[in-house]
């Protein structure tokens, strides 16, 4: 089976087209995102067909969970079906586990730069993202208690939950030792991404993130998206910024009429063929 490799902004992930294929996925995925014995991904990227948009797409974490989305996975995939000739228009609808999103190839002089994704609208109700304890409330700037210490939160689902925790200095931010805690909290019935931001100033967020089911990663574009959220629901930041990640920036836009514009890189890595 032929299979790819992209990264966005250091979030990589393994393309393959499941359109004809009979794969277990889920040990798919812990096989060959292994770093040491496998490929070596953030995830796993699977191209289907559907009847409701242009094509759909699949993600599988590392440990064989399927996650809703991955901004910087639908980045890539969206890259990869416009690189394949799969799609030939610059702009087309890909069906996700959090909906109808559509990507846009971004072009210069006839160079791919980037690609922008409409990413729909935030939901901010704690029962959709979800979070218990809230009832339907917004939770924002809300403490909660993680291994005896209490942390202000600000919640957002980008199709995905997110807890996004502000901090002054994100050096000094033991990810390593918190992040799965977090992920695991009791108060997450679905477990969390949790994005720990600074504030550089309000158009430039610093941000780092442990994800759901893959641990730390260079990146993550809902991340990314729904900590702009919190830095505007916070009075942090404008409603346009540049959000800077452990493996590059990410350029996101919260626009008046609700809607998140994420703009970043998609690159191909390498091509290969797995015989197994």
């Amino acid at each position: 089976m032929k299979f790819s490799k992209w990264q966005g902004a250091g979030n990589d992930f393994i393309y393959i087209d499941g359109r004809n294929a009979d794969i277990n996925y889920a040990d798919f995925a812990k096989k060959y995102c292994d770093r040491h014995f496998g490929i070596g991904a953030d995830g796993v990227l699977v191209l289907e067909n559907t009847n409701k948009a242009d094509v759909r797409m699949r993600i599988i974490n590392p440990d064989g969970t399927e996650p809703e989305m991955c901004g910087n996975g639908i980045r890539c995939f969206a890259r990869a079906l416009y690189d394949y000739g799969i799609i030939k228009n610059e702009e087309f609808t890909v069906e996700t586990g959090a909906g109808i999103l559509t990507p846009k190839i971004v072009a210069e002089n006839g160079k791919v730069s980037g690609v922008t994704v409409d990413m729909g609208k935030p939901r901010l109700n704690a029962a959709e993202i979800p979070i218990v304890g809230f009832g339907n409330e917004k939770v924002i700037n809300r403490p909660i208690e993680v291994l005896g210490k209490t942390y202000n939160i600000t919640c957002v689902s980008m199709g995905n939950p997110h807890c996004v925790v502000f901090v002054d200095d994100i050096k000094k931010c033991d990810i390593e030792s918190i992040g799965r805690h977090f992920e695991t909290h009791g108060a997450f019935p679905r477990k969390t991404n949790t994005e720990f931001v600074q504030v550089i100033d309000d158009t430039h967020l610093r941000m780092r993130v442990w994800e759901r089911g893959a641990a730390i990663t260079l990146a993550c574009g809902t991340g990314a998206c729904a900590s702009l959220v919190a830095a505007v629901l916070n009075e942090r930041a404008k409603r346009r910024a540049e959000v800077k990640l452990d493996g590059g920036a990410l350029k996101i836009e919260w626009k008046d009429d609700g809607r998140i514009f994420m703009t970043g890189p998609a690159e191909l890595v390498f091509e290969g063929e797995i015989n197994d």
